[in-house]
């Protein structure tokens, strides 16, 4: 396995945990995390024992405290340093940007468990999740405005997507930090949990899939949620639903989710994501898509 220095990577059951593991730093984002947790995400969506993600950060103060910009963090976390006038240099890319697209391309669920103070990148990260569950103690705030710079990391694809566009524009335009139960109340996050609790609950969420889930109707599923849920008319999801259900209906894993359905015992799905997704995956690639 790779030797990461500022995450930290368990596999266990099904589930793998990504820690984000900069505790003296408050878990600050750099580009060298960037690069480990796309590097780890790599590993994690080739591997078929794993189910589902976890994401979380070291000690009980925070997820992580934003990008650091100071010279020990490495500087330069949004884009190259580098002077261009060309603006669609790949140098001009934001660097959460690049992490929030990679998990978008994830083919397993991500689970974050936002241990703490969560803030800029800290916050944006997240978006790109499938669940956000909270400890008590936890602080959001996408603090751009305050800083002179416009929020990142996709987040205003995502955002808006997650909480609403009046939503997203109040906690965008103040700038301000807000707790957990103003987050859960905005649609933020999915729960609320001591420190001592939301691990436990964050991997109870993740083996209830792992455990009972086909894993190609997962990443289908995901697929679908993500980039059909967007399109300017429903026959563009009833189109992929259609060859989705032809095609997985006829499959393996269907004929075992009725089985073990009807013979009342746990499921046993022998589907891999790495060689079993059906023939028109990733259709978006697909000229008739785009």
């Amino acid at each position: 396995m790779t030797d990461y220095t500022q995450i930290i990577v368990e596999k266990d059951r099904g589930v793998a945990t990504i820690t984000l593991n900069r505790p003296d730093k408050l878990n600050a984002y750099t580009r060298v995390m960037q690069g480990e947790i796309c590097a780890a995400m790599d590993d994690i969506d080739a591997d078929d024992d794993i189910r589902a993600v976890i994401f979380t950060g070291s000690g009980d103060r925070a997820f992580c405290a934003g990008a650091d910009l100071t010279p020990e963090g490495g500087g330069h976390v949004f884009s190259d340093p580098n002077e261009v006038d060309d603006l669609s240099d790949q140098r001009v890319r934001d660097g959460g940007g690049r992490l929030t697209l990679r998990l978008f391309q994830s083919t397993k669920p991500l689970i974050s468990a936002c241990n703490g103070v969560a803030v800029g990148v800290g916050a944006t990260m997240q978006l790109a999740m499938d669940a956000r569950l909270a400890s008590d103690n936890a602080r959001f705030g996408f603090v751009f405005a305050r800083r002179g710079i416009t929020p990142e990391a996709c987040s205003s694809w995502f955002l808006p997507k997650i909480v609403g566009i009046s939503q997203a524009l109040e906690w965008c335009y103040s700038g301000r930090i807000f707790d957990a139960e103003e987050a859960k109340a905005g649609g933020l996050i999915r729960s609320i949990h001591s420190q001592g609790e939301l691990m436990d609950a964050a991997r109870e969420l993740a083996e209830e899939i792992a455990q009972n889930t086909s894993a190609i109707s997962v990443a289908m599923t995901r697929a679908m949620m993500w980039r059909l849920s967007g399109t300017e008319h429903p026959m563009m999801a009833h189109r992929i639903d259609s060859r989705a259900i032809y095609r997985l209906s006829r499959g393996e894993d269907a004929k075992e989710g009725i089985a073990s359905f009807l013979e009342k015992r746990p499921p046993q799905y022998p589907g891999k994501v790495s060689q079993d997704m059906p023939d028109f995956y990733p259709w978006w690639e697909e000229p008739e898509f785009q």
